[in-house]
């Protein structure tokens, strides 16, 4: 799986994973391979299996359980697929920024409406 593209092979294997959570593939254990599985299906090392696991966990997609593995965070699909495409996260985020500026001005009116009581 890991080529000579420019980037580091942990790097490819953490944007393989990324993609793998922005599509859901983890969503119904919330758990992501081991690093057994991950070496066996990417042809890595453990160490470059553990420095994708970190990167991930870095990006704040997972959280590790000594003994027990590693665990998608509630927003995970979500955060991953902005990192996949920075272009729909900043769409999203305007959407969200229009929606608080219109909250915003509609507490304003509350406001007003009672400080004129």
């Amino acid at each position: 799986m890991v080529e000579w593209t420019g980037k580091f092979a942990y790097q490819q294997v953490a944007d393989e994973l990324r993609r793998r959570i922005a599509d859901g593939e983890f969503a119904e254990t919330r758990q992501l391979p081991s690093l057994g599985q991950l070496q066996k299906a990417y042809g890595v090392t453990v160490t470059v299996a553990r420095a994708a696991i970190n990167q991930l966990k870095a990006d704040g997609l997972a959280v590790s359980h000594q003994g027990k593995g590693v665990f998608l965070t509630p927003d995970a699909g979500r955060t991953a697929a902005h990192l996949a495409d920075p272009a729909g996260a900043v769409a999203d985020l305007r959407k969200e920024l229009e929606q608080l500026r219109s909250e915003v001005g509609e507490l304003r009116q509350r406001v007003a409406s009672l400080e004129d009581k």
